[in-house]
Formats: C-alpha cells, sequence, structure tokens
C-alpha cells in the first residue's frame, strides 16, 4: 500500500500543531462515491517495560459475513512523547510500517482514534486518512472533545457531538448495557457513513471488529516478542 508522505516525523511540539493546523484544511469531510468491499481496523499496543510498540492493521472482506482477508504487523521504537491531541505523531510512523506492507488496499479504514473530533480537528483517523489518501473513520472509546446528550440503550442509537457549537462526531451505542463509542469522520467520509460502517462491522462487541482484531493482533505479538 503506498501512501504520501506529507511531512517530516522530526518535529517539536510547536510545529507539530502547525501541521495539523496546515493539513486539517485539506481534509474532505464529504462521502466521496464509491464501493464499500473491504474495511480495515487499525491499532497499536506498548512495550511497557520498553520504548517499543506495535502496529497491527487487519483487513475485512464485507459481505453478508465479514471475511478476514489479510493482517499485517510492524515493530518500532517510540520517537514522539505521548502529548494529548498530538496522539498521530507518535503512532502514525509504526501504523504506517504496517499498513506499507499491505497488499490489498482497503476501501475504509477504522481507526481506534479520533477523526475531526479533536482541537484542531486533525485527529489520528484524519491525519491517516489524508497521508493514506483513504477513507478514514475515528472510532473511539472515550471523548477527546465535545458535549453530547445521554444515548438511549438500544443498539444504533446515537447523539451528536458538539466541539465549538460545531458537530464533529457521534456517540454511538452499539451495544445494549455497554458504553458507547466515540465515532468521527477522519477523511472522505461525512458523519451518517461513518455511523453506517462502524454499526455494520461491529459483531456483536462494543468495538467494530476490524479494530477489535487489530487489538488483540498486535497484543499477541507484543506478548511474543517480550517473552
Amino acid at each position: 500500500m503506498k501512501f504520501n508522505q506529507l511531512h517530516s516525523w522530526h518535529l517539536t511540539y510547536k510545529k507539530a500543531i502547525q501541521v495539523q493546523e496546515t493539513l486539517s484544511d485539506r481534509l474532505i469531510l464529504k462521502r466521496v462515491a464509491g464501493k464499500v468491499c473491504t474495511v480495515a481496523g487499525a491499532d497499536v499496543s506498548y512495550d511497557k517495560y520498553r520504548d517499543c510498540f506495535f502496529a497491527g492493521v487487519v483487513v475485512y472482506k464485507i459481505g453478508k459475513q465479514l471475511e478476514r482477508i489479510e493482517e499485517t504487523t510492524a515493530i518500532g521504537r517510540v520517537r514522539f512523547p505521548y502529548i494529548p491531541g498530538l496522539l498521530s505523531f507518535r503512532e502514525a510512523p509504526i501504523l504506517l510500517k504496517a499498513f506499507k506492507k499491505l497488499k490489498n488496499d482497503p476501501d475504509v479504514i477504522l481507526f481506534d482514534g479520533q477523526g475531526i473530533a479533536h482541537p484542531r480537528h486533525f485527529g489520528l483517523a484524519s491525519h491517516l486518512g489524508l497521508i493514506l489518501d483513504r477513507r478514514a473513520i475515528g472510532c473511539a472509546k472515550s471523548r477527546l472533545v465535545g458535549e453530547f446528550r445521554g444515548v438511549r440503550n438500544v443498539v444504533g442509537a446515537s447523539s451528536k457531538l458538539f466541539y465549538k457549537h460545531e458537530v464533529v462526531g457521534a456517540v454511538l451505542r452499539t451495544k445494549i448495557n455497554t458504553n458507547p463509542v466515540f465515532v468521527s469522520p477522519g477523511h472522505k467520509v461525512n458523519l451518517a457513513f461513518a455511523i453506517r460502517i462502524v454499526l455494520k462491522t461491529c459483531s456483536g462487541y462494543r468495538i467494530p471488529e476490524p479494530v477489535r482484531q487489530a487489538h488483540v493482533l498486535v497484543n499477541r505479538v507484543r506478548k511474543e516478542q517480550t517473552k
């Protein structure tokens, strides 16, 4: 899988923010035409004892049932500190190594992170969606920014997520009696499309299956490497 090198990854805090502010203007926040036959999920796992982390991407074919068709992993060293709002500068380089190994170019990519539900409208899903030039969706387990009303305890129920009087995502119930997830457009999708893909790929769990399996994959690789 090919991607665009839009900037250096060796950046200061201020430069990283400038990159976000500049590139956010290039996002396409509407649904781009095209079939959705494959969906990928991506995740990262950290080694608690070393400055090492692991990325995983799992690709599924969408039909009557989800069919797992490919997976890739990558291992690397952490080069950027943990700073809220700048997660992509920490995790994107290792994720790109895993995406580069893919033989199947996914039509849509789901990330365990934010899209435009971000202080500068440029979370992990937006950043990598732009670099990979793919439809990208953020599906996070927790909120980074915004306010919302309660969500009914029914699968598919949602509440709009507002940040500075603008809708930046939705709080979506994917499983009853379980906390909702925070869905936001990353790149080349609108909110309605993002919600539909998340619900379509949830197989009885809170988290979409591609992301859930990417999480399982990277944790397995991490444990194998740290034995």
